[in-house]
């Protein structure tokens, strides 16, 4: 069992956001940002590449639900889903980062690059 499944089950705490019978949100233990969400499907979906349309259509709202109770849909935010381990996937769990409360730049995107931004 991965560790989101492990949090799903409720065998690890996790700091709630919003939660449905089909995802949860939680606040990231590493955050990057002063908002960092982590948003998964409550059924274990390996990564994007294996979500179907039907629940990533599903995921897409709750995503905006998130997005509003946390007060960022109007200034904005970032979301991102890292796919298979050269997109930098970690937990093999389709999750996907909102990131937000600040306004944030994007100039790191491989291991190469000197240095580290949002």
């Amino acid at each position: 069992m991965c560790i989101f499944c492990k949090i799903v089950a409720g065998e690890i705490p996790s700091n709630k956001v919003l939660e449905n019978d089909e995802f949860i949100a939680f606040h990231d233990i590493n955050p990057v940002a002063p908002v960092h969400i982590l948003i998964i499907p409550k059924k274990h979906v390996e990564n994007f590449q294996s979500v179907t349309p039907e629940l990533m259509a599903k995921m897409t709202s709750f995503i905006q639900d998130v997005a509003k109770e946390l007060c960022l849909d109007k200034n904005g935010y970032r979301l991102v889903t890292n796919n298979g381990k050269d997109g930098g996937q970690e937990v093999p769990h389709l999750h996907f980062h909102l990131l937000g409360g600040a306004k944030l730049k994007w100039t790191h995107l491989t291991e190469n690059d000197t240095h580290k931004s949002l």
